[in-house]
């Protein structure tokens, strides 16, 4: 079928809304209209400098509406409202554990280009294969395809375009807290990077009772909205030395990592108390980080890593529990979002890069046309 979607032609270069052809579902997938997708700094990093075979559909915060379910799809039906997550293979180590974010296949299945193991491809451009079924998805499009692997159902009356960003950015900083640090309620915890993903784990580790929460970011208005959300302190590091003051205090018992910078992550581990536990969220392709062996020793840190539904997390099962604080409004995730039309991704891609926007949601036409 063919279908509108925002394709990218090379690194660095402004997306066009052009005509994709979409392959039918095959009997593992589903076809899903999406109604809205967020941009994540991943999709800005693989748009920066990542080397794909061109021309290509980026995006993996989709959420929509189920059209047409292949003939060994039992789960989801035409019509479910989903939300799509990144996909896993289901048959390594880690997915038999229940582990599904650490896929040991993550890679394969997420970066085949839409290569299927039949050797078909989802996503072709004047008759030539083009790079889809970016992280299970390529929602920046009208359509997509996933699987019932990375795709949750949740009740229709959930706005749409609000539950989008809970597939990676919200998902993914929340867990960090929850599941891979699993935190305990009255000890402290710092945020380094107050984007999406820094700001869901603020929200969630006031949730979870700790305390104090610091958050460390350069945007006055970043910080003013993690004051806002629950932070009992801010520091700008442009203006003062965040680790020297939260030394100054004996340092932390929890540190998250959400800005991908290696200077930055040597900050979390070295703002950490005696027995304090850092995670890095943050993607840092390709960076070293420096950490003094002594100092974990001799002060019993621990450093983790995280992606996704985190460590013992099931995408699904997490995703809906996330919601549901949601619905209490304890996770006010609208707080951080600034909407586009589906015409204006460029633009929302520029406000993502320079910070303006935290969280850009695309919302696309009923009809799937370019608005």
């Amino acid at each position: 079928m063919e279908i509108q979607a925002a394709v990218a032609h090379g690194n660095g270069q402004p997306l066009m809304i052009e005509a994709i052809d979409l392959d039918e579902p095959q009997a593992n997938e589903i076809l899903v209209r999406i109604v809205a997708t967020g941009i994540c700094g991943t999709d800005l990093g693989i748009l920066s400098h990542a080397p794909l075979p061109w021309p290509a559909v980026l995006g993996h915060e989709g959420a929509g509406i189920v059209e047409h379910v292949g003939s060994a799809v039992t789960g989801i039906a035409p019509g479910d409202h989903v939300v799509l997550t990144t996909t896993s293979c289901g048959h390594c180590a880690t997915c038999q554990q229940g582990q599904p974010s650490f896929c040991m296949r993550f890679r394969a299945v997420n970066m085949s280009g839409g290569r299927r193991a039949d050797g078909s491809c989802t996503h072709h451009q004047h008759g030539k294969p083009a790079f889809g079924g970016f992280l299970g998805q390529s929602s920046f499009a009208a359509y997509a395809l996933a699987t019932e692997r990375n795709a949750i159902k949740i009740d229709k009356d959930l706005p749409l375009d609000v539950m989008a960003p809970f597939g990676c950015g919200i998902q993914t900083g929340a867990a960090a807290v929850l599941n891979t640090l699993k935190v305990q309620a009255g000890k402290s915890l710092v945020v380094f990077g107050a984007g999406a993903v820094g700001l869901s784990a603020l929200m969630v580790a006031k949730i979870a009772g700790c305390g104090p929460l610091i958050v460390v970011d350069t945007k006055a208005d970043r910080l003013a909205l993690a004051m806002e959300l629950g932070a009992t302190r801010t520091i700008n590091p442009l203006e003062e030395d965040a680790v020297a003051l939260l030394q100054a205090d004996g340092g932390v018992d929890y540190a998250v990592e959400a800005t991908g910078i290696a200077s930055v992550m040597e900050n979390a581990v070295n703002a950490l108390g005696v027995n304090g536990v850092a995670v890095l969220v943050g993607v840092a392709p390709g960076q070293k980080v420096a950490i003094d062996p002594t100092a974990l020793q001799s002060r019993g840190l621990t450093v983790m890593g995280t992606i996704m539904a985190g460590r013992d997390g099931v995408p699904a099962l997490f995703v809906r529990k996330l919601i549901d604080f949601w619905k209490e409004g304890k996770l006010p995730v609208e707080k951080l979002i600034r909407y586009y039309e589906f015409s204006e991704i460029n633009e929302a891609i520029a406000a993502a890069k320079d910070g303006s926007a935290v969280k850009p949601i695309l919302r696309l036409p009923m009809n799937g046309e370019a608005a």
